[in-house]
C-alpha cells in the first residue's frame, strides 16, 4: 500500500513485558475458579496503565499493553475465533535451549473444527483499554494467521466444513480484514503482525516436517506470503503495519536456526507489510545480507539486544551492526528493537525487571545516538 502515515520509531520493542506478580497471581485464582473473570480484568486494567506509564518513561513512543491478558502470544486470540479448538501440544516441534537440547515446551495443534468467521472484535476491548492508559501511540500485536494451519497443515483442517483448501484459506483471510477494520474503528493506526510459522522454513527439520504432514515446503511458504497479503489488503492507508518474524521465544528457550536467505524471496519483496521486524541477536541469525531484498520501500527494525537473558549488549557493537546491515538497507529505514519479547509465555524469560528495563534503556538510547 502506497502513502502510509508511518509511526516508524527508530526505538521499538516488540511487544510482550514481564508480568508483575500481583498480575500472575489474579490469572492463577482466576483459573482455579478463585476470582471472577471481571475482578481479572480490573487488575489487567491496572497493570496496563502501570506498564504503558513505564514505557513511556524509558522512552518508547510505540506503547504495547504487554500483551499482560494473555497466557501466551497467540493462544488467547486464535482460541477465541469461531471455527477453531486448540488442541493437543505437537510433539514434533519442541522448543531448544540455549545448548540446543530439547527444552521441554511444545507448542499446541490448532484445529479448524467448523466454518471461521467473525462476530466480534476480539482485540477492541484490548486496544480501548491501552489506547486511555497513553499519549503516545498503541501499538496492537495480531498472532499470524499461518498459526492457524502450520502445526498438522490439512490434516488438521476439517474437510467436511472445508473441502477444499482454497476456502479456508479465504475464510481465514476473511477474519483477519474484519479484525484489523474493527481496530481500526477504534481509532488503531500500528498493528504488528507475530509469526513464528514463517521462520520455521529456514530449518530442514521443520522443512522434513512438513513433508511427513504432506505439504510441499516450498510451495506452503508462497501460500502463506499469499495469505498474509489477502489479510491486510483492505487495512487504511494511515495504518502502519509490521510484521514480527520470530524465531521462537518460550522461557529463554528457541525454534529455528539458520539465516533468513532461504525466506527472503518469498517474504521480504512479496509480503505487504511496512516494517519487518527481525531477529539478529545470535549468530543463528545469519548475515545481513538476506536484507538487500526488502528494498527501499520498507522498514527493518533490527532485533540486536536479546530478550532472552540479562546480559547487556555494549552499545558501541550494536552501533557497528547496524553499520553493516545498514549495506543492504538504507540507515534511514532501519530502527533498533529488542529481538523479540520478554514475555512470549506467561512465565517469562529468564532474567529480571530490571534486566528488562535496562535492554529498552538501551535500546532507546542508542538509538538516539545513531540517528538523534
Amino acid at each position: 500500500m502506497e502513502n502510509h502515515t508511518f509511526p516508524f520509531f527508530r526505538a521499538d520493542h516488540v511487544g510482550s513485558l514481564l508480568r508483575p506478580a500481583k498480575l500472575t497471581s489474579a490469572r492463577a485464582k482466576w483459573r482455579t475458579g478463585n476470582l471472577s473473570w471481571e475482578a481479572l480484568q480490573q487488575v489487567e486494567d491496572e497493570a496496563i496503565t502501570q506498564v504503558a506509564k513505564v514505557q513511556e518513561d524509558v522512552g518508547l513512543h510505540a506503547i504495547t499493553d504487554g500483551e499482560f491478558r494473555r497466557e501466551n502470544w497467540w493462544v488467547d486470540f486464535i482460541g477465541q475465533i469461531p471455527g477453531v479448538r486448540i488442541a493437543e501440544p505437537d510433539v514434533a516441534a519442541e522448543f531448544k535451549t540455549d545448548g540446543g537440547e530439547g527444552s521441554g515446551y511444545l507448542p499446541k495443534v490448532v484445529k479448524t473444527v467448523a466454518k471461521i468467521k467473525h462476530n466480534t472484535a476480539i482485540l477492541g476491548r484490548d486496544y480501548d483499554v491501552l489506547a486511555a492508559a497513553t499519549s503516545e501511540t498503541p501499538k496492537i500485536t495480531l498472532p499470524s494467521p499461518t498459526r492457524i494451519h502450520f502445526h498438522g497443515g490439512r490434516s488438521v483442517i476439517s474437510e467436511a466444513a472445508y473441502p477444499a483448501i482454497e476456502e479456508f484459506w479465504a475464510d481465514v483471510a476473511k477474519f483477519y480484514r474484519a479484525e484489523i477494520a474493527a481496530l481500526e474503528e477504534r481509532g488503531c493506526r500500528y498493528i504488528q503482525i507475530d509469526d513464528p510459522v514463517v521462520t520455521y522454513f529456514l530449518d530442514d527439520h521443520m522443512r522434513d516436517y512438513l513433508l511427513a504432514v504432506g505439504e510441499d515446503p516450498n510451495g506452503l511458504i508462497d501460500e502463506y506470503a499469499r495469505l498474509l497479503n489477502a489479510c491486510v489488503s483492505k487495512r487504511r492507508a494511515d495504518t502502519h503495519l509490521s510484521m514480527h518474524l520470530c524465531r521462537g521465544n518460550a522461557m529463554s528457550s528457541w525454534m529455528v536456526s539458520g539465516g533468513y536467505s532461504r525466506l527472503a524471496q518469498a517474504i521480504f519483496p512479496v509480503v505487504d507489510v511496512d516494517t519487518f521486524f527481525l531477529e539478529y541477536d545470535d549468530e543463528r541469525s545469519g548475515d545481513f545480507a538476506p536484507l538487500e531484498l526488502v528494498g527501499e520501500k520498507k522498514n527493518v527494525v533490527l532485533g540486536l539486544v536479546t530478550s532472552k537473558w540479562g546480559d547487556l549488549e555494549a552499545a558501541d557493537a550494536i552501533k557497528r551492526r547496524v553499520d553493516e546491515a545498514a549495506r543492504f538497507v538504507p540507515l534511514e529505514n532501519l530502527a533498533l528493537s529488542p529481538q523479540c519479547g520478554f514475555a512470549s509465555v506467561e512465565a517469562g524469560n529468564k532474567l529480571d525487571f530490571d534486566d528488562q528495563m535496562a535492554k529498552l534503556e538501551l535500546v532507546v538510547n542508542t538509538a538516539e545516538e545513531i540517528w538523534g
